[in-house]
């Protein structure tokens, strides 16, 4: 998988570099150098091909659209993987507080009901297979 991220990675940087040198081909244009541009302009397509082609292998990879909100506001896009994790934790360990408090509350409440129903507490105790003493 690896080399499928190099190879559409080699693509695009050689396609950047081709830009560039574009553009200073068009911001000194000469009459002379259209043979350069329409050189330049040629690779511009095929290496747009290129990248196509590395598209097709990479069909299957799916980008969340916050990656792309974060690369468009300038940041650093592994931050959105840091920040996931952060609010993954953090809903993880407020869902574990919720599960200790039910585990309590029906600790407690098995509790009260043995105290105000022994006779029905002690059937559901041999239901569930637990030990029906207090």
């Amino acid at each position: 998988m690896a080399e499928k991220f190099d190879s559409l990675e080699e693509h695009l940087e050689k396609f950047v570099e081709n830009i560039r040198q574009l553009g200073i081909i068009v911001s000194d244009f000469q009459p002379s150098s259209q043979a350069g541009l329409n050189q330049k302009l040629n690779f511009m397509v095929t290496g747009l091909q290129d990248i196509d082609k590395c598209r097709q292998q990479l069909h299957d990879i799916s980008v969340p659209l916050e990656v792309f909100e974060y690369i468009d506001q300038g940041r650093n896009p592994q931050l959105y993987t840091k920040e996931c994790l952060e609010r993954a934790l953090a809903k993880n360990e407020q869902v574990k507080g919720k599960i200790d408090t039910m585990k309590k509350f029906k600790s407690l409440l098995i509790q009260e009901l043995t105290k105000v129903f022994p006779e029905d507490m002690s059937k559901y105790k041999a239901i569930r297979g637990e030990d029906p003493s207090p």
